[in-house]
């Protein structure tokens, strides 16, 4: 920056600063003692009210299933990736559900 308020380089005249190489903490791989702890808080909890409406829409869905949860899983959460991870998930728990019934 020059400093000059009407110039090609414009602007108050600052130091730049140099970026730290801190790694994003939600990039990182997730530790085993912390998938044990979400593990057993979903085994005590159970699904929330809108999870257990996502797996209805899954038993009962048609072909059009996929489209709706998507949807309402994405008012819910917020986002399109989000919704589609809680999908994937929701999906899963059905499965083993059904894999569970399947062994007794």
């Amino acid at each position: 920056k020059s400093g000059y308020s009407q110039a090609a380089n414009s602007g108050h005249v600052t130091l730049e600063r140099t970026r730290s190489n801190i790694k994003n903490p939600k990039k990182t791989p997730v530790s085993t003692r912390t998938q044990m702890a979400r593990s057993i808080s979903r085994e005590v909890a159970g699904l929330s009210p809108y999870e257990r409406r996502i797996l209805d829409m899954i038993k009962t869905g048609g072909s059009v299933a996929d489209k709706r949860i998507y949807k309402f899983a994405k008012r819910r959460l917020g986002s399109h990736k989000r919704a589609i991870v809680k999908r994937e998930n929701i999906k899963e728990v059905n499965a083993q559900q059904r894999a569970r019934a399947a062994g007794v």
